[in-house]
């Protein structure tokens, strides 16, 4: 009788750790996770490995207020030991943060957006003179203005299509980078790409700005030449006019 009574005792006890697991489940669905942190705590205490797995995970998500590596580490061993894969597989991510530490800190805090502003990127200004005179720099300028054009119109097509910056991030890093890390991650970036767009916005006014007073000193100055070029003939023959009459008056 006290066999049959022990029994009975567990297969309760384990019916009511499935109905505390699905309870625990739900909640943690609907986001209620302060219940549901209470209710994988109680159960992982008592040695639930699946309810450890997932308590690891809300402390290693942020999901249990804030995130906890340690805490999650914690629970992750004690759900590893008893072969849950998942806790497994979260251990194995867990060190390599530690050793990509460098990578992720670099696009966390680091990545100032230099390779969108360097090599087939880096557009130095065109020099413009004052005015030009003669049809080679005229042409030697002009080919140097189309050229920087060109540059600038591939840095801000690489520009659009490097937005968000979040994108750039590898994605091998981009797994290992926790929820806090990612959003201050996604600010930053923001930031970064802002400046970028802004400082290539102002450098193309300055260089549009300087070309239009190049362009239009040499243009007025061409326009007088060709004048005077066109007027030529006719002052030739007014002081071939007045030769000819100062003979005349001499004869």
């Amino acid at each position: 009788m006290k066999t049959v009574v022990f029994c009975l005792s567990m297969l309760l006890a384990g019916s009511c750790a499935a109905d505390e697991l699905a309870s625990a489940n739900a909640a943690f669905a609907k986001k209620d996770y302060p219940d549901a942190l209470q209710r994988y705590t109680r159960l992982a205490g008592a040695g639930n490995v699946e309810a450890q797995q997932h308590l690891g995970e809300m402390y290693w998500y942020g999901e249990a207020g804030s995130v906890d590596e340690a805490r999650a580490e914690a629970w992750f061993r004690k759900a590893a030991a008893k072969g849950n894969p998942v806790a497994i597989a979260s251990l194995e991510l867990m060190r390599k943060r530690v050793e990509r530490r460098a990578d992720i800190d670099y696009w966390v805090d680091r990545y100032d957006g230099s390779d969108l502003q360097s090599g087939q990127y880096r557009c130095p200004a065109p020099r413009f003179p004052a005015v030009s005179k003669q049809n080679d720099e005229i042409d030697r300028v002009s080919a140097n203005m189309a050229k920087w054009q060109e540059c600038y119109n591939a840095q801000a097509r690489a520009l659009n299509e490097a937005s968000p910056l979040t994108k750039r991030i590898p994605a091998d890093v981009a797994k290992l980078i926790n929820k806090p890390e990612m959003e201050r991650a996604e600010k930053r970036l923001a930031e970064v790409y802002t400046n970028l767009t802004e400082s290539a916005q102002v450098k193309s006014k300055l260089v549009l700005a300087d070309f239009a007073v190049w362009r239009d000193a040499t243009d007025a100055w061409v326009r007088e030449h060709n004048d005077i070029v066109k007027s030529t003939p006719t002052l030739e023959r007014e002081r071939e006019r007045e030769n000819r009459r100062n003979n005349r008056v001499n004869n």
